[in-house]
């Protein structure tokens, strides 16, 4: 039987979603578990990897087994023996499905808590920016980088991918509160690209880049032509979609 998982976790404890050796990792507590439940080792295969740092509303997972737990049973099971910054939202059957390689669209948001003081409710989850920014460079540098394009710009350095190519869905900056978020949403993201592109228009929204900084990087490929990588605590995978199956109905 293949199950289905839409697991929820605060990244501030862990060095991301993939197993380490040098830390504790989301995907290492959730197989730990799971081998008690089931009686034998599990992988769990994820619709891609966080960072140390990154949270997820809405990361997905599946897993093989042969042992007659009900699908729909693993949350609550789970539940019982994961730490509470990790929670299973969903499980069910998932026959003939891939949590990676069946997505359609992934969304990620990026908090910034943009004010004179941080708060410290959300240390773990917005990035503090004292420097007043202006949400409309940050929204014209947004719209730059829909559509499909060569991201190369705004990988990693080091990393190594055959194609850069990603079509970018949606790209918005908005208020919410007190904080300033930036939604993206897109058919698959590179190694920190997120990241990347937010401390791209970081700068565009102080004034120190011109607000056409990230159709320019696009257009060169050149790495040192965007701006540093924003910190990984702002950042959240916040949906996953796919064909038949979309996390928006299973969290909130």
């Amino acid at each position: 039987m293949r199950v289905r998982l839409v697991i929820q976790y605060a990244g501030a404890n862990y060095v991301g979603w993939q197993v380490q050796k040098n830390g504790v990792s989301v995907q290492a507590l959730v197989e730990k578990e799971l081998q008690k439940l089931t009686g034998a080792p599990v992988t769990l295969h994820a619709s891609g990897r966080t960072d140390s740092g990154v949270s997820a509303r809405a990361q997905v997972a599946h897993f093989d087994t042969d042992a007659r737990i009900p699908a729909d049973k693993y949350a609550y099971a789970l539940n019982t023996g994961l730490p509470c910054d990790i929670r299973v939202m969903f499980s069910g059957v998932a026959e003939g499905f891939h949590a990676r390689f069946d997505v359609l669209r992934k969304y990620y948001r990026y908090q910034v808590e943009n004010r004179a003081h941080a708060s410290v409710f959300h240390r773990d989850t917005a990035l503090h920016v004292h420097v007043p920014l202006d949400l409309e460079r940050l929204n014209e540098a947004a719209q730059s980088i829909l559509g499909t394009h060569d991201f190369a710009a705004f990988k990693a350095a080091g990393t190594t991918v055959e194609n850069t190519v990603r079509t970018i869905y949606k790209s918005e900056w908005s208020t919410e509160g007190r904080l300033l978020c930036y939604d993206v949403a897109g058919s698959g993201f590179l190694y920190n690209m997120v990241r990347i592109l937010v401390g791209t228009m970081l700068q565009v929204g102080m004034g120190r880049m011109e607000t056409d900084a990230l159709a320019r990087a696009l257009s060169s490929g050149n790495r040192f032509d965007a701006g540093p990588t924003a910190p990984a605590h702002g950042l959240t995978l916040y949906r996953v979609e796919y064909g038949d199956f979309d996390t928006e109905d299973y969290v909130c």
